[in-house]
């Protein structure tokens, strides 16, 4: 399984295991991280996935699509590396991605 890493907002890093096919959000969700919300649970229809991408791995990520970009628009923390986790699927090709939970809007 690939291996994700995750910086919560304390600034507290933690490697953890996701299974491929899953998105970046459900990775967290299922590794216990509370404060990413994912309220509307992966519809790309809230900003409560936010996370910033580590910049060594923004570009194997990809850029967000124009509903995504909408959303992140809302946010006081964006920044040009911000995504929702919900629409990163999770691959073994970003086995070791590093990304940090946003702070709350």
């Amino acid at each position: 399984m690939p291996t994700l890493i995750v910086v919560d907002r304390k600034g507290n890093e933690k490697a953890v295991t996701g299974e491929a096919g899953l998105s970046v959000m459900e990775v967290i969700r299922d590794n216990g991280f509370d404060e990413l919300l994912a309220l509307c649970g992966g519809s790309c229809s809230c900003a409560t996935c936010h996370v910033h991408v580590d910049a060594d791995w923004i570009a194997r990520v990809g850029p967000a699509h124009e509903d995504e970009t909408d959303l992140l628009d809302s946010s006081d923390h964006r920044e040009p590396t911000s995504r929702l986790s919900c629409q990163i699927p999770f691959t073994d090709e970003l086995d070791g991605l590093k990304v940090t939970i946003a702070p709350e809007d």
